[in-house]
């Protein structure tokens, strides 16, 4: 039976589903890419090689901000935008969704759906307030593990009121009243609702949320937050079973429906080779022209496999000789020019 694979790089984690024929899941991984996007899928194919050996598949898509990365890395078939991903995984989910709210590590977006089908989303632009790196960062602050930081707000008989138009005047605003003497429980409370009326002010911008109400992403694991978007809002929020990995899970119904649409064989380069070959992502700018183009490369087992970045197209051809650039300024960040 074929099997398709999921892959959502972010800039935080790193998650991997793979699906069979009829949809099921078989495998997800939640990792944090601890800045190594390359690192973090070759442990994720690692996990998959040592639970289920070298399974056959048809299959795989790549979404979030590392896809491209990914893509080139794992051999898609196809790479779609995280927004496509998470939409298709909520519908998935729950036919009747009318709004999806995702909080990952470091950006915000909300979904907007009209009888099934998304009409329009919108993204957090230069706040990072309420992202699971900004609660990361508070609850070590805090001096509380991030896995009880929910429960500490539901602890709260009197959250505080916290400033929260942006992350900075949270921060400083929670210092503030820390130091004041108020307890953690309100404090966090106190928080988690100024964080869901920053994300409604700055993300959803107004914007009616429409039942049945799906958050989705790492925050929403935070329970914490979950019942500061209830008491907001006035109605109930659905935490689906695979809110950690919706992307990836999207990414793997997109593959699925790719190849039923093709019918042709996957790319796929195999979890056991993906697992242990190396992988070396170069840079070099160009500057025949005012452009300066800066073109990316990615080598596998030493072998140039990628390259982009060139806005007139003459670095697409991957034979071009090495000796058309200066060597020894291989990934110095400096211009690099072509021979003449």
């Amino acid at each position: 039976m074929a099997n398709f694979i999921g892959i959502d790089v972010g800039s935080v984690t790193t998650k991997v589903v793979l699906i069979d024929q009829k949809e099921n899941i078989l495998f997800d991984t939640y990792l944090r890419t601890e800045g190594g996007p390359i690192q973090a899928i070759q442990r994720a194919f690692r996990q998959l090689y040592e639970q289920l050996g070298e399974v056959e598949v048809a299959g795989v898509g790549t979404t979030g901000s590392g896809r491209r990365l990914a893509g080139i890395m794992v051999g898609a078939d196809i790479v779609k935008n995280e927004i496509t991903a998470h939409a298709v995984a909520a519908r998935w989910v729950e036919p009747k969704v009318g709004t999806v709210i995702d909080i990952g590590g470091q950006d915000s977006k909300i979904i907007f759906f009209q009888n099934g089908v998304p009409i329009g989303f919108n993204m957090n632009t230069v706040c990072a307030a309420g992202t699971g790196s900004f609660l990361d960062h508070q609850a070590v602050r805090l001096g509380i593990p991030i896995e009880q930081f929910g429960e500490y707000a539901l602890k709260s008989t009197n959250p505080i009121k916290i400033a929260g138009r942006c992350g900075v005047f949270a921060e400083s605003d929670l210092i503030h009243k820390q130091q004041m003497g108020y307890k953690k429980e309100d404090l966090i409370a106190g928080l988690c609702l100024a964080l869901v009326g920053n994300y409604l002010a700055n993300v959803a911008r107004g914007r009616k949320i429409e039942p049945v109400v799906l958050f989705q992403g790492g925050v929403a694991a935070n329970i914490g937050m979950r019942a500061a978007f209830e008491q907001r809002l006035g109605m109930e929020i659905v935490v689906p079973g695979p809110f950690k990995v919706m992307g990836a899970l999207g990414a793997a119904l997109l593959a699925k429906r790719n190849y039923e649409r093709r019918r042709q064989p996957s790319k796929f380069r195999g979890a056991a080779s993906i697992a242990s070959f190396t992988c070396i992502p170069r840079t070099f700018t160009c500057d025949d022209c005012p452009n300066n183009c800066e073109v990316n490369e990615v080598y596998i087992a030493g072998e140039l496999v990628s390259r982009w970045g060139s806005r007139c197209g003459k670095w697409n051809n991957l034979n071009l000789s090495s000796a058309d650039r200066s060597e020894n300024r291989w990934g110095t960040g400096l211009k690099i020019s072509r021979s003449s």
